[in-house]
């Protein structure tokens, strides 16, 4: 392992030199290559999906795996759009002249080599890679056993566009095959490996905080809120929540819990619950919000128009589809990553606030109100990677904010937070210049 890692460890300083020409043609090469091996890489896919059929991997799980037309054309356009993104390394930070004399330019520069440990998705695969080759980095991939076939035929498309561009190989290295104990003796190298970026559940977070040596930027889990305030409005709280839960359940930035405040518990609760059964939504309820459903459950009125935003004024025709359960202190703090979530009644903000930082994750948090003064006071409150305001949370991501793909969504504060773009796998370095002169010694300190 020592002289794999020496190779990478020169392959990125190769690439970490390199031309802005030269990483944006690997990267366009990356692109092609996934076009024309579409059919392999699907034909690999399957493999990994009748795998995890037959061992009985959880649906919601299978659903991360799958690497269709569709998700192999969003691995083509973040490629692309990284491809396009303004330059990272060289670029200037800072800087200036000194009273002594010297002149001062602070620059981002590449971190050296990258290992990214994860599960399930292989499109992390391609997302890595290609903020990787952006940013100058070197990446060492381990990802999950359940996508083995996918993340091979991908890792070929990826040699294949390093060999066209005349790069080293060694840019991008798959260790798959390493067993666990190896893996706690490769988070030991910090002389070759410069960051470890893990993405997956709490078991694989620990295992890679408890045994590295080398500085850790995690992705943890998702445990996202969403708190409906006392002036919050009937339908974009209903659009807000049903989206950040029903459009990705599996996702770590779709909702777990819902928070409504008592005031607007009777307008609100009942629409929101209909949209949430619709949508196949699984509700554990406290004691208050599940009396109130129970209570509404065999009331007929008329329909809410809920599509066209017709939530006014209606009464809602409850019909319990078996999918509202009498929830417990156990459902908080959950990710299910499945169609359910949590439903809680709270007094105030403050309780909201409260529940959030015991409970929550610190990934993505969200108030749906019509107050600026409530809004103002919990994005200042909650600590989170990102806070949104009358918006899915289903937003914190790479892509939507405009860095084409991530390396993951930090939930700690060191060195970057949220959604990692290729900007993020760079530090800087200061570059100083000075004069020499017959009284050069008096412009320098004793």
């Amino acid at each position: 392992m020592k002289a794999i890692l020496e190779h990478i460890k020169r392959a990125s300083q190769i690439l970490g030199q390199s031309d802005t020409r030269t990483r944006n043609g690997a990267l366009a090469n990356l692109a092609n290559a996934l076009e024309s091996n579409r059919e392999q890489i699907k034909a690999a896919n399957a493999k990994d999906i009748q795998a995890a059929r037959e061992s009985g991997l959880k649906q919601s799980l299978i659903d991360r795996l799958v690497l269709d037309d569709k998700a192999i054309d969003s691995m083509i356009r973040a490629v692309e759009e990284i491809r396009a993104q303004s330059e990272v390394l060289g670029a200037v930070t800072g800087g200036g002249v000194r009273p002594s004399g010297i002149t001062i330019t602070q620059i981002r520069v590449s971190l050296g080599v990258v290992l990214i440990i994860y599960e399930s998705r292989p499109n992390v695969t391609i997302d890595t890679a290609a903020l990787c080759l952006k940013s100058g980095n070197a990446v060492i991939l381990k990802g999950g056993k359940e996508a083995r076939f996918s993340n091979a035929a991908l890792m070929a498309c990826i040699h294949q566009a390093l060999e066209s561009s005349a790069l080293p190989k060694e840019c991008a290295y798959e260790i798959n095959s390493l067993s666990r104990e190896q893996i706690a003796t490769l988070l030991q190298e910090r002389g070759y490996i410069d960051v470890v970026i893990p993405r997956g559940g709490s078991a694989l977070i620990d295992f890679v905080v408890c045994h590295s040596k080398i500085p850790v930027i995690f992705h943890d889990k998702g445990v996202c809120h969403a708190y409906i305030d006392e002036s919050a409005d009937v339908e974009c709280a209903v659009r807000v929540c049903v989206n950040a839960k029903v459009s990705r359940p599996s996702a770590c930035n779709a909702i777990e819990t819902i928070l409504i405040h008592k005031s607007c518990l009777e307008s609100i609760l009942p629409c929101l619950a209909k949209a949430l059964w619709d949508s196949g939504v699984e509700v554990r309820a406290d004691s208050i919000c599940y009396g109130l459903l129970e209570s509404k459950s065999h009331r007929v009125a008329k329909e809410p128009r809920i599509d066209s935003g017709d939530f006014k004024g209606l009464d809602v025709a409850l019909s319990n589809p078996g999918l509202l359960a009498q929830g417990s202190e156990e459902d908080y703090g959950v990710e299910f990553g499945a169609k359910i979530l949590a439903l809680k009644c709270v007094e105030s903000m403050d309780e909201a606030i409260a529940h959030i930082t015991h409970h929550g994750s610190k990934h993505s948090e969200i108030i749906i109100t019509q107050s600026l003064e409530a809004s103002r006071r919990f994005c200042a409150l909650v600590d989170a990677s990102a806070v949104f305001v009358n918006a899915s949370s289903r937003f914190n991501d790479g892509g939507e904010f405009g860095l084409g793909a991530e390396m993951g969504i930090s939930t700690q504060k060191l060195h970057v937070r949220g959604p990692m773009g290729a900007i993020h796998l760079t530090t800087t370095k200061y570059i100083v210049h000075g004069e020499c002169s017959d009284d050069c010694k008096g412009t320098i300190r004793e």
